[in-house]
């Protein structure tokens, strides 16, 4: 008996774009945050997107990096506080918001502080293409160095609300102080710097009780740095979980009346298993590398800068290499179908940075570079699509 392949044995069924599960831009994302919080405040110029939110006089975001609505529902007895609270999340509905996209922490911290989606407020992704140099912009860590304010010139909600008389403040580590991601994304009112968890709880508990409106902004930084480097089913990452559920609820216990505390995230994580088929090489990749002048981005989410006419040629390979695995699109697809903001929205300074090619991942894989990215290529845990695991992060509430 003759042995037929099947029909697609040679040609695997490419992902259907349409299908990638949007941010909720406008509706429910990051961006939609502080807007919602700081209009129901009465400050001037905003509009409450999010319509499930319930004014606060005080408001309190804590912003814990990395930790997705999944990896909380699939860890009960790690954070057993955050579990009894899903049910709070996005104003009583027990439903998430999204991230953004990329789901990254450059692009979500841009996003909280300025109110405004990626092809708005032009970080769209861990390290894309400066337009003026043709170089690529790392910005998380801001290299090369590029100057903040032209970079991304509008002003953060905190300012706005510093300027209308909220009682604004960030308690953080000291280590980001000074950073041009902080001075871009998070400036206005007051920062404050505080070495441990604690510490920031406490404080945070404090300023909120400084003003009869208050916002007040305070991040942790661990749990994501435990899943990159161990994984999210990691001891590591597990005893950090149950960490952040302990700061939390210590924060929660010392709210001041009439305030609304919001437990929220940058991004998920996914475990990217270490195998040649999960983790394809783009630096050991002829085929990938063809026509392409510069990759930008991070493993689950990538900026392809194509050699100038060799656009439609690139996104032609990348679709027949990687189209079962990625959601793949042109520059134009991608804007047009809302990855980076609502259609229509993107800002001119913006559109250079944003790839000839945008890749997305939705199998548990990723875009590595073993030689010139050797770092971000050995992580366990990684983040930057459009999945549930990266892209859905909870907005969990405790009211007093």
């Amino acid at each position: 008996m003759s042995y037929s392949a099947p029909s697609n044995w040679d040609e695997p069924e490419l992902l259907d774009l349409t299908g990638a599960p949007v941010p909720e831009y406008g509706t429910g994302s990051l961006a939609d945050l502080l807007p919602t919080l700081v209009a129901g405040q009465g400050v001037p110029g905003f509009t409450a997107a999010i319509a499930e939110l319930t004014p606060a006089d005080r408001n309190c975001v804590f912003l814990v990096d990395g930790m997705g609505w999944e990896q909380i529902k699939a860890h009960p007895d790690e954070a057993p506080y955050l579990t009894s609270l899903l049910g709070s999340s996005r104003g009583g509905t027990g439903r998430p918001i999204t991230a953004g996209f990329p789901a990254t922490t450059a692009t979500s911290l841009a996003s909280v502080g300025t109110g405004l989606p990626p092809a708005r407020h032009g970080l769209p992704g861990y390290a894309v293409r400066n337009p003026a140099t043709g170089e690529l912009m790392n910005q998380l860590r801001w290299y090369p160095w590029t100057q903040p304010k032209p970079w991304q010139p509008y002003p953060t909600v905190f300012q706005q609300a510093d300027k209308a008389g909220v009682a604004t403040a960030q308690v953080s580590s000291p280590a980001f102080q000074t950073t041009p991601l902080t001075k871009i994304a998070l400036s206005g009112g007051t920062f404050l710097g505080r070495m441990t968890g604690e510490e920031r709880m406490d404080l945070a508990a404090e300023r909120l009780a400084a003003g009869d409106r208050s916002l007040v902004y305070t991040y942790y930084s661990e749990l994501d740095g435990a899943g990159h480097r161990h994984g999210v089913n990691s001891d590591a990452w597990r005893g950090q979980l149950m960490y952040v559920d302990r700061l939390v609820q210590r924060l929660a216990e010392q709210l001041p009346p009439r305030t609304a505390l919001y437990v929220t995230a940058d991004h998920g994580m996914v475990d990217v298993p270490f195998d040649e088929d999960s983790r394809i090489d783009f630096d050991e990749d002829w085929e990938l590398g063809a026509g392409v002048a510069l990759l930008g981005g991070e493993g689950r989410a990538r900026h392809v800068y194509a050699v100038p006419g060799a656009e439609a040629d690139v996104l032609t390979v990348w679709r027949e290499v990687l189209g079962d695995r990625f959601w793949i699109a042109s520059r134009e697809e991608a804007l047009e179908l809302g990855w980076f903001g609502p259609p229509g929205q993107c800002d001119e300074r913006v559109l250079g940075r944003i790839g000839d090619v945008v890749a997305a991942a939705y199998a548990d894989a990723a875009i590595t570079a073993s030689v010139k990215e050797p770092n971000e290529s050995a992580l366990a845990g990684m983040h930057g699509s459009m999945t549930a695991a990266e892209q859905l992060v909870p907005l969990l509430e405790i009211r007093t």
